[in-house]
């Protein structure tokens, strides 16, 4: 994806117009899903699917595979982190969502995902860290907002 696009859906992200919002969300999700290509993205619905199915094990070895062979494959990260953190292994769902922070600054699925994560093991602070960056990225996320409120609370 060309800079120029990538910085419109970003500023996108920040407009006043749930729609603009909207639209700018959705692209960016489906780059990152097909960011490997068809392949890429079959891959992590298979993976998806697993998981449906109740087949956590087989979902995360599919996961392992896919980011053995393409480390740059952030999404891959994140679905693996999005399965640790279903399955409360709050520590590695952190390593695999910095990971993803680390290949794609912006991802805000990340953000608030690490944000999730810290918050689960009482690290009230660095949730609050996690969830304004993800606020940066996408100032209208009133999940995120709701979030620092709560972790707030549990600092008091």
């Amino acid at each position: 994806m060309e800079h120029s696009s990538l910085e419109q859906l970003l500023a996108d992200l920040k407009q006043s117009d749930a729609a603009v919002r909207d639209r700018a969300s959705a692209t960016l999700w489906h780059l990152w899903f097909h960011q490997k290509g068809v392949y890429g993205f079959q891959q992590l619905m298979q993976a998806q699917k697993l998981l449906e199915e109740g087949q956590p094990d087989q979902a995360e070895a599919l996961l392992d595979d896919v980011i053995r062979v393409q480390p740059d494959f952030a999404e891959a990260w994140n679905r693996r982190a999005v399965l640790h953190y279903t399955r409360g292994n709050y520590w590695q769902a952190i390593a695999d969502c910095q990971k993803v922070i680390q290949l794609v600054p912006h991802h805000f699925g990340a953000l608030h995902g690490l944000g999730l994560c810290h918050c689960a093991v009482g690290h009230y602070a660095a949730a609050i860290q996690s969830f304004r960056q993800a606020l940066i990225v996408q100032p209208y996320a009133t999940a995120n907002q709701r979030m620092i409120l709560e972790c707030t609370a549990q600092l008091a």
